[in-house]
């Protein structure tokens, strides 16, 4: 399956190595990419990719091997020797200072200058005149915590290419972008590549991979398994090479996949909201007299483009924010002003759409993140079970397929992707009426996505009634017994499954039609 590569190698990694600890992170791993073009790199969470690229962005220096960049051998450069020879990273996870501004952010260390003070005016214009070329509409002078998480996600991919790369380095770039800046994206990565730019992608979107890279690169547990041009590549095959089995895919054979038989309504349903309004920041409805409900043995999705209030709802029901006016209920209770606590006492379970400011802490032990919330249940006479923790966790840890399945390792040694499944496996350890679910597979590979959605399946079987909320419509069309669609704040149509698809659902979400 290996091919050489023709043309000049803008990058060539050979037999890399990296351990953190007892971890082996990646063990014999090699990469060569083409100058002017779009390299994806794939593989499950926990294979080393991201590893592999902060060698490459000089973060971590590699136990074994040797990297050079344009014939030049820079094995174990600093972050700094990277940016200047035109190596940039764009992490999954942002490295934005929240109380500046965008053009702060994107000019900081590099700031310009008029005698001894910053000189901002000529920040903002060069920061702006660069938004312009790259296609990205944004308020240089807005504050970075005010932006959505799409919006700072583009400010991270500005900062690099204003500081010069080269060779541009994009983990899990669009998992935050809805689908039109995808596409506004992909045509920023092709005019790049046109122009001599090197962009080397991380991904787990395999469509993507299909869709915007020149030849491809799989990693399996720390190896190099595979390399092979994009051309003639399914999305199957490169699932096939990255987890080494067929893999069912989100989208193949939804009708199959979805249960064709609605729940019935119940007399009680797991969740109802009614007339439920929620403030947005600039005193707009952020969620606009939205009603709806959830039966036991149900998944309601709910699909729209990012940003139109999904996370100010999902906020709502669970307790993170409260609302100007509506009720909640969670089986028949009213939950309208309970804390989060309280709402999951009465059976509430939440997978949080920000694993980091939501569903982790980072420092504590995978096994501590496991129990969070429910400590209480671990006590005995005001001590925790230490031993009972660590059981529970290695079982929870192997349901879930958590790597490496060590559950003393701090939760941010783990990939972006075995991270979620600690949250995910935290949210079903118990019995509850309603699960909301938001973003459940953001930024974790095919095989994870297989295992997440058999586990949601499962738990509506149970009888849990489900409320999920993603931006990909592949997952709300293979998971959903009903689909709501959401634009504006407000609930547009709430069809089911059965008459669902792409083409019925995108005018909605896009606000060209209603139901």
């Amino acid at each position: 399956m290996t091919i050489p590569l023709a043309g000049a190698p803008a990058v060539r990694m050979l037999h890399i190595a990296k351990r953190f600890g007892d971890c082996q992170a990646v063990r014999d791993a090699s990469l060569e990419v083409t100058q002017g073009g779009i390299h994806a790199l794939v593989g499950e969470n926990g294979a080393g990719k991201s590893t592999m690229m902060r060698i490459l962005a000089g973060i971590y220096p590699p136990d074994a091997g040797t990297i050079e960049v344009f014939g030049r051998v820079v094995t174990g450069w600093s972050a700094a020797q990277a940016i200047e020879a035109g190596v940039g990273m764009v992490h999954q996870h942002f490295m934005l200072v929240p109380t500046l501004t965008v053009a702060e952010n994107v000019i900081l260390g590099r700031e310009p200058t008029r005698g001894l003070a910053i000189d901002m005016a000529r920040a903002q214009r060069e920061v702006e005149e660069a938004a312009e070329r790259s296609g990205f509409r944004m308020n240089v002078r807005q504050y970075v915590r005010e932006l959505s998480v799409g919006e700072q996600q583009r400010v991270e991919i500005l900062k690099t290419l204003l500081r010069g790369a080269r060779i541009l380095v994009l983990d899990e770039p669009t998992a935050v972008l809805s689908p039109p800046e995808v596409q506004e994206l992909w045509r920023v990565l092709r005019a790049l590549r046109d122009d001599g730019g090197t962009i080397i992608l991380i991904t787990h979107k395999l469509d993507e991979v299909t869709e915007i890279s020149d030849t491809i690169t799989v990693v399996r547990a720390g190896r190099t398994v595979a390399r092979f041009p994009t051309a003639g590549a399914s999305p199957a095959t490169i699932a096939r090479a990255m987890v080494g089995r067929d893999v069912v895919l989100a989208g193949d054979a939804q009708a199959e996949i979805a249960r064709t038989d609605a729940a019935s309504p119940a007399e009680v349903p797991a969740l109802e909201v009614r007339n439920l309004v929620v403030t947005g920041e600039r005193r707009a409805r952020a969620v606009d007299d939205v009603s709806f409900a959830v039966q036991p043995r149900e998944i309601l999705g709910i699909a729209g483009v990012e940003g139109n209030g999904q996370s100010a709802l999902i906020e709502a029901i669970v307790g993170l924010r409260k609302a100007e006016s509506g009720e909640i209920y969670i089986a028949g209770a009213d939950v309208t002003a309970l804390s989060l606590r309280e709402r999951e006492a009465r059976g509430l379970a939440h997978i949080p759409e920000d694993r980091h400011r939501r569903g982790l802490v980072l420092d504590y032990p995978v096994a501590d993140n496991l129990i969070l919330g429910r400590q209480r249940a671990y006590e005995h006479r005001g001590v925790l079970d230490r031993a009972r923790i660590l059981s529970d966790a290695r079982a929870a840890i192997a349901r879930a397929d958590i790597r490496p399945p060590d559950p003393m390792l701090p939760a941010r040694a783990l990939s972006g992707g075995n991270q979620q499944k600690i949250v995910i496996a935290r949210a079903l350890a118990r019995e509850t009426s309603v699960l909301v679910a938001a973003q459940p597979t953001r930024g974790v590979d095919v095989g994870a996505i297989e295992l997440i959605h058999a586990r949601l399946r499962a738990a509506r079987d149970g009888g849990t009634g489900i409320l999920l909320v993603s931006a990909e419509l592949s997952e709300i069309l293979a998971l959903s017994d009903r689909v709501a669609v959401m634009y504006g704040g407000r609930i547009v149509a709430i069809v089911p499954r059965t008459e669902a698809s792409e083409a019925s659902l995108g005018p909605l979400m896009t606000g060209a039609m209603t139901s």
